[in-house]
């Protein structure tokens, strides 16, 4: 067969890997110039690794992306090493990435309430029931089950950081998939996502995989007799289609799709998101640091601040301390029209909070990225929502993280749906 794949992507690519080996014809349209979607990285002249977009990791848990990994034979390339992440309690921060820190956090207090939220904790690791859980919201469930105090310190804030106005309908399917599938030692790969991302595509050219990049696929229509035409300047036949693009983008693409799945797609909620990267001179987090949890009522002005170089060595990026500061957003927030300087001065404050003596003089380099589709947002009974891989259209299948549900939103939920769309393509 003769398949198209939009999208060069992680998802898209574990497919493309998958349809070659099994003797077709692949050819992937990416209307950006580089591969690995929003995994992709940039890289400075003095820097030997790359540096994500949008801050990424693996977990020891993500089974679909490391078994790809082994099936390329780059065991040896993926590091795992435990950074330290912390939460925030009465101006302070204290790590919590172990049980035995997790007890001694005096966020929570010393009685039932910590008690409350080590059962919580430990049911819903244990259980698998998630179609349950669906049919009521996190907000809600929390409450009862954990209690007002554990749900104020600990979910509410990350569900108000993540969903913004939505929190509040978010189902608890969600955030048990977060609890269930995470683990404390976070992976990279040597050289950074775009470095696998680049050793992937070349992988994929030497199988005889076809990329076109800074391609941008106008429409797909099915015709009689042609099977689907894709339009990306030239109008070109194929048997079959994958989009692994965003659900509106996919409606754009395909207009002739029935209205019901059209209406279902563009009926997905999702929230955008707005990173701040920086290179500074020295270390901002002197305990060494990797990932605050940063609740919004204490004026913070992201979510997010991650010190990438306390997860791995400065010494890869020339000795600078590289720095992101992030936030789920939704579309028309006042941060995706701020310029790059209007930015960096909202945000240069709250950088003295994490070391009195941060100044902008350490500020080497600074790069904001943006995109409108980051996060889907799960609403009560969500499964109902999801659309079908293969479309009504006969050889168009569609395959995005607004799929991956219950599961959240990364490159390991990204391999496993790509591979699960070429299986069916290919049954």
């Amino acid at each position: 067969m003769k398949i198209a794949i939009i999208g060069a992507g992680f998802g898209g690519m574990a497919a493309a890997f998958d349809l070659r080996k099994a003797g077709h014809q692949i050819t992937i349209f990416e209307s950006a110039d580089y591969v690995g979607g929003l995994a992709g990285g940039f890289k400075e002249p003095q820097w030997n690794w790359s540096v994500e977009k949008f801050y990424h990791h693996w977990f020891q848990t993500d089974k679909p992306m490391l078994d790809l990994i082994s099936q390329l034979g780059w065991d040896d390339q993926v590091l795992f090493p435990r950074p330290l992440t912390v939460m925030y309690h009465d101006g302070r921060f204290y790590p919590f990435d172990s049980i035995p820190r997790m007890a001694l956090f005096p966020g929570l207090g010393f009685g039932l309430d910590k008690v409350r939220f080590g059962f919580v904790g430990l049911f819903l690791r244990l259980t698998n029931d998630w179609r349950s859980l669906e049919k009521t919201t996190a907000d809600s469930w929390m409450m009862k089950w954990a209690g007002k105090n554990v749900y104020r310190k600990m979910w509410e804030p990350l569900l108000v950081g993540k969903f913004g106005p939505y929190y509040h309908d978010v189902n608890m399917a969600w955030l048990w998939a977060r609890i269930k599938a995470r683990t404390t030692r976070l992976g990279t790969f040597q050289g950074g996502f775009q470095c696998f991302a680049d050793k992937f595509a070349e992988r994929l050219r030497m199988m005889g995989v076809e990329f076109r990049l800074q391609t941008r696929v106008k429409f797909i229509k099915h015709a009689p007799d042609k099977g689907l035409l894709v339009d990306a300047s030239l109008i070109e036949s194929f048997d079959k289609v994958l989009v692994t693009t965003s659900p509106n983008l996919m409606a754009k693409m395909c207009p002739d799709l029935p209205e019901d799945y059209l209406q279902g797609l563009l009926a997905l909620k999702s929230m955008g998101a707005v990173v701040m990267v920086l290179s500074l001179k020295y270390q901002l987090s002197e305990q060494g640091y990797y990932w605050f949890n940063l609740p919004k009522e204490e004026g913070y002005p992201f979510l997010a601040l991650v010190e990438h170089t306390n997860f791995v060595s400065p010494e890869n990026f020339g000795g600078d301390h590289i720095v992101y500061a992030g936030d789920y957003l939704e579309l028309g927030h006042e941060y995706f029209s701020m310029s790059d300087d209007e930015l960096l001065e909202r945000f240069l404050p709250a950088f003295q909070k994490f070391n009195p003596a941060f100044s902008r003089a350490w500020i080497k380099k600074v790069w904001v990225f943006r995109t409108n589709y980051a996060q889907p947002v799960p609403l009560v009974n969500h499964s109902k929502n999801i659309p079908s891989i293969e479309t009504p259209i006969e050889g168009l299948y569609f395959a995005s993280m607004s799929q991956v549900y219950p599961w959240d939103r990364g490159t390991n939920y990204a391999v496993e749906i790509g591979r699960r769309a070429a299986r069916l393509m290919l049954e």
